[in-house]
């Protein structure tokens, strides 16, 4: 399955709707498409959220199906942000219509309990869910990812799927499987999706980090052989 592009840079990240703000990756609500305004290459989306709005200010950042976006009108009951084309295509808002249900969280305030995980809001691949199945009061969804997501996830790590913090159960070759209560399937649009249906994921930050600290030490040491000793010795363990 062709996904296109799986990863924003950067330097994109930073010309993106949202900035550099942080969100938990707890939805606070389920937001409703009021409408969908496209432009040539961009589109600027109207969506209901009386939770949301509460204290919400122009220019604030919230995450909209895990998408960072900046908030640019507000109203009693609504809010609308604008998406760019860099963001449309490499997300799956560009195939929200009115009347869809999506997952709403404001930014993250330095006072806040970090109930989830840290979650930046910028998107670095799209999946495909492949499987959804109940398991005694749960429910098990496998999701098909793009190789360069699956890369950073591990058994019992973090991914943040449509701005959801879940917990991964089990990564394959070509997929991974989360395991939902009833509470998150009735409170997100998880609850909502059928199967075929593609979902935006963001690895856990802290994979990535921990990559690149290993990757410098590796070029600084010359090529040293990795092992749990070199790991331990040098803080990663």
């Amino acid at each position: 399955m062709d996904y296109g592009p799986s990863t924003i840079t950067i330097d994109d990240r930073r010309k993106n709707e949202g900035g550099d703000y942080l969100f938990t990756g707890l939805v606070e609500e389920l937001g409703t498409i009021k409408a969908v305004y496209n432009g040539t290459d961009s589109s600027r989306l109207k969506i209901a959220g009386r939770v949301v709005v509460e204290g919400l200010k122009l220019g604030d950042s919230i995450a909209v199906n895990g998408v960072c976006l900046t908030v640019v009108d507000i109203n009693k009951d609504d809010f609308q942000a604008q998406v760019m084309a860099e963001t449309l295509k490499k997300t799956n808002l560009r195939e929200l219509q009115i009347g869809n249900k999506v997952n709403l969280e404001r930014a993250l305030r330095m006072s806040d309990r970090l109930g989830g995980h840290l979650v930046s809001g910028h998107v670095d691949g799209v999946g495909r869910i492949i499987e959804k199945k109940r398991h005694d009061i749960a429910i098990v969804i496998r999701i098909e990812a793009p190789e360069t997501v699956l890369y950073y996830l591990i058994n019992k790590g973090s991914v943040a799927i449509d701005g959801i913090s879940l917990t991964v159960v089990e990564v394959g070759s070509k997929d991974f499987t989360i395991s939902l209560i009833p509470h998150t399937m009735s409170l997100t649009t998880l609850g909502l999706k059928n199967v075929g249906e593609m979902v935006n994921l963001e690895v856990d930050m802290l994979a990535r980090y921990v990559e690149s600290f290993v990757n410098k030490k590796i070029v600084k040491d010359k090529g040293k052989d990795i092992s749990v000793e070199f790991l331990a010795a040098n803080g990663f363990l």
